[in-house]
């Protein structure tokens, strides 16, 4: 799916969504989704007239299994660096575990259509099957990454510690990652949200969303759902609407 020029999404359903950043003939790959989205990753890249060996860089948004996918498998097999904030860094490699806030709302408003379509997506996509990424680079906040976009890193912690958004300003995009979604894979609902259930700490999220602000960004890419093309501001405007009142204080 093209989203804008050099930009492509890897995932029609927008579940669990890969990104592919096209610069110059070389590619960097904004997450690893799920491990089955491999299948699927070449195609994406023919439509943009590239292939798997046109593939320079992946970075994460985070190292959530959701996002670590075929991560380990495009290292080994292809040779390409997977980067990851530094505070993900062990999480990546299999070191720690993810962590979920336990004083949170959880999973309040879930619906069990919306829980079933994702567990079902993802496990015929190697949800259970993601395995850990051996070896990765590691950057931190206001880095400007020596890859395909150039991506500008805004770190933005709660949702995992090393959580991050990806700033291109010249493809007057953002990858936000996890910091909000479009699509709530709990709620089924759709629109840009501040999802509580899988944050490690939901204060820190809320707190970080101010780290968005000012970013001119008119396509904003999540994590899960489909991209936002009214700009940054309405959008964090919209997340912030969305989250709960206890959380506000």
């Amino acid at each position: 799916m093209e989203i804008a020029p050099g930009i492509r999404r890897v995932g029609a359903q927008g579940l669990v969504n890969v990104y592919l950043v096209e610069e110059a003939g070389s590619v960097t790959i904004v997450d690893a989704g799920l491990p089955g989205l491999w299948r699927e990753l070449p195609a994406e890249l023919a439509a943009m007239g590239r292939s798997l060996d046109d593939v320079r860089a992946l970075v994460l948004t985070h190292a959530h299994s959701d996002h670590v996918g075929f991560a380990e498998r495009i290292r080994r097999e292809r040779a390409v660096a997977v980067a990851v904030h530094a505070d993900d860094a062990a999480l990546a490699r299999g070191e720690e575990k993810q962590a979920r806030d336990e004083h949170g709302p959880g999973y309040r408003g879930w619906s069990p259509l919306a829980l079933t379509r994702f567990f079902a997506y993802g496990l015929t996509r190697g949800l259970t099957t993601v395995v850990p990424i051996a070896e990765v680079a590691t950057f931190l906040d206001g880095a400007t990454l020596d890859v395909p976009g150039a991506p500008r890193v805004v770190h933005v912690p709660g949702h995992t510690a090393g959580s991050v958004a990806f700033h291109l300003p010249a493809r007057d995009a953002a990858f936000v990652g996890d910091a909000f979604v479009t699509r709530d894979v709990v709620t089924g609902r759709h629109g840009p949200r501040f999802a509580t259930a899988f944050n490690a700490d939901n204060r820190r999220a809320v707190a970080s969303l101010a780290r968005l602000d000012g970013i001119a960004a008119r396509h904003v890419l999540p994590g899960h759902g489909d991209p936002w093309s009214h700009g940054m501001t309405e959008a964090v405007q919209r997340v912030r609407d969305s989250i709960p009142a206890e959380l506000r204080a």
